[in-house]
């Protein structure tokens, strides 16, 4: 279930580190370990985790500013922090920031996996369950998608942009947003390959008039239902 959820540990603590890398991968879940402020902004541009387990004492850029980094990259990203200290003052900044998530420092792995569960549950439930909106019924473990109730034939990359249209419907989506979540952060190729497999999404979706994905001329592509 947990096998596509992405987690990266932001810590200098080597025994915190290990502990939650092994805990974690277990579990399941795919880890990535970064000890210093700038390797966490790296690892979240190269490894694009769901979520950051993000320690508020870093060294070389504390949490804070990581956090706040992480929010002006990443609307989606689920970050939970933590802290030597039950400090409000601290808990309080760090929600405003754009924390989703507070513990406090040592605290229980038992805890933990039940915080990540409801960040998975309410920020990427098309990760685990069958997800279905409006006629779109999309299956997460399967990498399937039925449109009508009729299964599409999809490549790789055609399941991750309608996945991507759908989870987004009603908002417009620019082509450099969808190059960074479909094809890469490191996507060197033509612009135009979003055009493409558009078009290919609208043939097997038979959406001919363009009713379904719109074109929005300068802006990008959304979903309508």
């Amino acid at each position: 279930m947990n096998g596509t959820i992405k987690i990266l540990i932001a810590d200098d603590e080597p025994s915190i580190t290990q502990f939650l890398e092994l805990g974690l991968t277990n579990e399941g879940y795919e880890t990535f370990i970064a000890n210093n402020g700038p390797a966490a902004l790296e690892a979240a541009k190269q490894f694009k985790p769901h979520i950051v387990i993000l320690d508020i004492m870093m060294p070389g850029m504390d949490g804070f500013a990581i956090c706040n980094a992480l929010r002006s990259q990443d609307s989606q990203i689920a970050i939970i922090m933590l802290t030597a200290k039950d400090e409000i003052e601290d808990r309080v900044k760090g929600l405003n920031i754009g924390a989703d998530d507070y513990m406090v420092k040592p605290f229980s792995f038992t805890e933990l996996l039940a915080r990540i569960g409801a960040r998975i549950r309410n920020q990427f439930p098309h990760l685990l369950d069958v997800v279905e909106i409006g006629p779109f019924r999309m299956d997460g473990k399967r990498n399937e998608i039925a449109y009508n109730n009729q299964l599409l034939e999809l490549s790789p990359t055609e399941y991750k942009l309608l996945q991507y249209l759908v989870l987004n419907k009603g908002v417009v989506l620019s082509k450099s947003s969808i190059l960074d979540h479909v094809w890469g952060y490191q996507f060197g190729g033509d612009y135009n390959i979003v055009e493409v497999y558009i078009r290919s999404l609208r043939d097997k979706l038979q959406d001919a008039d363009h009713r379904l994905i719109r074109t929005l001329r300068g802006a990008g592509y959304r979903l309508d239902l």
